[in-house]
């Protein structure tokens, strides 16, 4: 074989070499590609669900509302919710588990709504400070009546009473994860506790003087001179007996 033969297929090989490490790498590129579109749609596809399972939960509850308000609790039936929702009584069991749940789930959304004003809340403010305006603009979005109405409907079922008190220690956590968030200090837990336990006491007290001034005054203004007169307390170190 001559030289020039030896060479040609040397180069030959080289090339072919080099061809196939180009496709392999390329073969990775796709594969990666595909990995990545995949778990992208996958993504997109557990977003639109939640969001629509979000969509539908909200529209139950808003229905049932309607429908307590209209009709009253104990004479609303759960055909009816599902029938005014659009959906049927075995899907309304997907997201509740009775009329009490759609009550209660207004509670555990306001646990929620204050955890995400903490969240939100201005760095330079301190934590007493944060979970007082928390409450604050919480308690604006929510008109008058609305509470009014809202307390209503729960006092009318004795067993969302009773659990409405679980959902205050729900609030509290909510309201405490939110705090440490800010600040993380293993030392400061159990005061950010204590803060988020003033700030849910005060709510519960200005709900019931709420109440009975029959919304006389805004709910905002009842907390804002309930939370800080308990602040002032603490603050004061008055032991006299």
């Amino acid at each position: 074989m001559s030289a020039s033969i030896h060479f040609a297929i040397a180069r030959l090989f080289r090339i072919i070499r080099t061809w196939c490490k180009i496709n392999i790498a390329l073969s990775v590129i796709k594969q990666e590609v595909e990995v990545k579109n995949s778990e992208h749609d996958s993504k997109a596809s557990v977003g639109l669900r939640e969001r629509k399972r979000r969509e539908t939960k909200k529209r139950i509850t808003e229905k049932g509302i309607d429908l307590f308000l209209q009709k009253g609790f104990d004479n609303t039936t759960l055909d009816e919710i599902a029938v005014a929702a659009g959906i049927s009584r075995r899907t309304f069991f997907y997201y509740f588990t009775s009329k009490d749940e759609i009550l209660l789930s207004l509670q555990s959304g306001i646990g929620e709504m204050l955890a995400d004003a903490v969240r939100t809340s201005p760095a330079s403010s301190s934590p007493i400070e944060v979970v007082r305006d928390a409450v604050v603009s919480v308690c604006k979005t929510i008109p008058t009546n609305d509470m009014i109405e809202m307390d209503r409907l729960m006092r009318t079922s004795p067993g969302v009473q009773a659990r409405k008190q679980v959902s205050y220690v729900q609030q509290e956590s909510a309201i405490h994860e939110a705090l440490s968030a800010r600040w993380p200090e293993p030392e400061r837990s159990t005061a950010l506790r204590v803060v988020a336990m003033i700030s849910v006491g005060a709510m519960r007290i200005a709900a019931e003087i709420f109440n009975q001034e029959k919304g006389a005054r805004p709910m905002d203004e009842v907390f804002e001179e309930a939370f800080d007169s308990a602040v002032r307390e603490v603050r004061s170190g008055d032991r006299r007996a």
